[in-house]
């Protein structure tokens, strides 16, 4: 949709010299989650000479775009492409792993876990939490920072569980669900996600479980529609926008959205994505080319202001950085819940909004090479 309305207003505008108005277009490939695919599939862009590279499931599949990208940019600079990462919020890659190449849109796991941890440190009926994650590097991670920030924020929560499980095989998650409920927890956090995450709710709501879920994705594309009536007031998400954050300006966003895009599984829309490619063609427009290094130098520092959202691209890391929302899930017409999430009934309500200016100062440590 991103690139559907840039077009609609005449694309990208390069002098006359460099071609000028240009349309974007949008080329799909499908790594299917598999770093392996995901490298033949950049192999295949490479070849059909596209020059920037959009990618967000799975962190494991970003970082080996990433040195893949940094040794073809390095043999043939003329020829680079730059990576647009949407959703691989692994800390890493705007840290030790960061590249010149790299641009991260989303929030990475310990600032949207540092989110969550405002919401839940205000909690004073927590008192003990349970931490259950995906047994891969972002999970792994997940766990770490929830620890870290958990005896930084309330030392007096104990965790009462620290549990990896993996990824996409577990089907029935009632032993899962039955620690939960025997520890005594009164929040469970977690970075599950897809089936992990939904299946895991349910399964602990079944097993008689009261308590809430700090999630990062329970608003995620089929999880409102699948966690049901099991997260209602209970089930809490962190995102830079939902649909209910209010204001002319993103219900019209919304509306428009789905007048486009009118059925339930077309439900996906996040801010970050739309900003990427707004922020990539204002880069195109400044650089005066679509040379990836001349692209990649004006997305160096760039902000993106709007009615809607307000984005600033941190030099020094590639990192984005943006206000982020915590939501409950609520059912629709509930105060604060106007819109529900794919036909479901259920939506989100804003609980917190932790503004960009508060985030400006997030530590990183990312030693990148000079442009070429």
């Amino acid at each position: 949709w991103a690139v559907e309305r840039i077009n609609a207003r005449g694309g990208v505008q390069l002098p006359a010299a460099a071609g000028g108005a240009r349309p974007l277009e949008l080329v799909v490939m499908d790594s299917k989650g598999n770093p392996d695919e995901a490298l033949a599939q950049l192999r295949q862009a490479e070849d059909e000479g596209i020059r920037y590279v959009a990618q967000g499931n799975s962190s494991a599949v970003a970082l080996q775009l990433v040195d893949a990208l940094d040794r073809h940019n390095a043999r043939d600079p003329a020829h680079a492409l730059l990576f647009l990462n949407y959703s691989a919020v692994e800390p890493s890659l705007t840290n030790e792993h960061c590249s010149r190449w790299h641009f991260r849109f989303d929030a990475h796991a310990d600032m949207r876990m540092a989110a969550l941890m405002q919401v839940l440190a205000a909690d004073t009926a927590v008192k003990k939490a349970y931490l259950i994650a995906q047994d891969y590097s972002f999970g792994q991670q997940v766990l770490r920072e929830a620890r870290r920030q958990l005896a930084a924020l309330r030392p007096d929560v104990q965790v009462v569980g620290d549990e990896l499980h993996p990824v996409g095989r577990v089907k029935d998650f009632a032993p899962y669900a039955a620690k939960i409920v025997a520890s005594g927890a009164q929040a469970v956090i977690t970075g599950n996600w897809g089936n992990d995450l939904t299946l895991l709710i349910k399964a602990a709501r079944s097993a008689g479980y009261e308590g809430k879920f700090y999630t990062f994705y329970a608003n995620a594309l089929g999880a409102p529609a699948a966690i049901g009536e099991a997260g209602v007031g209970k089930v809490l998400a962190v995102a830079e926008w939902h649909p209910n954050m209010g204001g002319a300006a993103s219900d019209a966003f919304y509306e428009a959205f789905r007048a486009r895009y009118p059925k339930p599984e077309q439900d996906y829309l996040h801010m970050r994505m739309q900003v990427m490619m707004e922020m990539l063609a204002q880069a195109i427009e400044k650089a005066g080319s679509t040379d990836a290094r001349a692209v990649g130098r004006a997305l160096e520092g760039a902000s993106y202001r709007s009615p809607l959202h307000t984005l600033t691209m941190r030099a020094a890391d590639h990192q984005a950085i943006q206000p982020l929302v915590v939501s409950v899930m609520e059912r629709r017409g509930t105060p604060g819940v106007r819109f529900d999430n794919e036909g479901s009934g259920f939506g989100f309500k804003t609980v917190r909004v932790i503004d960009q200016a508060s985030q400006m100062d997030t530590p990183e440590h990312c030693v990148m090479s000079p442009w070429p």
